[in-house]
């Protein structure tokens, strides 16, 4: 289990204490709570959730629908906001972000993998892999490259010309994956990344999150089934909004 670092004086630190110590930690989140306004009520999404990820793990985060694991994730890759507490990634704290900074760190912090893929349907795999570079402002011949190496390193270097609709769906999710990796991000965060695949094709890309972790890379795979969550190895168990669990499984 993760606990809170102590303080100077030998006791717990809380949020209000929190301060995360260089290198320690790629994530660090305290007390943090997700309100939504329903009318006169308040949904709570999260509430008073607290973890650390350190350099190199794999995580899995996994609940049932309405758990509010989405909404964790949400947070993590910085595309919302918590209503209540503090997170600090890569040692910046969010909360004291820019729109700008907080565009740059979802571009080059975190690299994304989504269930359905999020591909440009009518550009090639390189083209579709490029794009976070595109948007870094990176010169064609350099973000070329560094888009044929991301190809190859999901085994799809044979592949780099084809459209979509010209692969299968564990290729697509390939292409998908080696988009997250070009910019050599510190996270890699997958939303249910075998949510539209078939079983074999599943355990294939599973394996992949298993190679790239042993070669030094940060996941965090966010998962309603066990069988995935099981593959990572620490699993944090997610239910109304609370951490239920959080215990290393390797």
């Amino acid at each position: 289990m993760y606990k809170f670092m102590e303080n100077e004086n030998g006791k717990p630190q809380t949020a209000d204490t929190f301060m995360p110590v260089a290198g320690e930690s790629l994530i660090s989140m305290r007390n943090i709570w997700k309100t939504y306004q329903m009318g006169v009520e308040e949904l709570h999404a999260l509430r008073g959730v607290s973890f650390d990820v350190k350099k190199g793990e794999y995580v899995a985060i996994i609940g049932p629908s309405g758990s509010g694991k989405s909404t964790l994730m949400n947070l993590i890759g910085c595309l919302d906001s918590p209503s209540k507490g503090e997170y600090w990634i890569n040692g910046h704290q969010v909360a004291e972000m820019t729109d700008d900074e907080l565009a740059k760190i979802r571009n080059k912090e975190i690299g994304f993998v989504f269930q359905t893929f999020n591909l440009l349907a009518r550009a090639t795999a390189l083209h579709n892999v490029e794009l976070p570079l595109i948007y870094a402002g990176m010169r064609a011949g350099e973000r070329h490259d560094k888009a044929q190496a991301a190809l190859a390193s999901v085994e799809l270097g044979d592949r780099v010309m084809h459209k979509p609709n010209e692969l299968s769906g564990g290729q697509r999710q390939r292409v998908a994956i080696a988009r997250a990796l070009v910019n050599h991000p510190s996270i890699l965060l997958a939303d249910e990344p075998t949510g539209a695949l078939d079983t074999k094709t599943s355990m294939e890309i599973m394996a992949l999150f298993e190679k790239l972790h042993a070669e030094g890379n940060t996941i965090i795979v966010v998962t309603h089934e066990h069988d995935i969550a099981e593959r990572a190895h620490r699993v944090i168990s997610i239910r109304d909004g609370e951490i239920e669990k959080d215990e290393r499984t390797k």
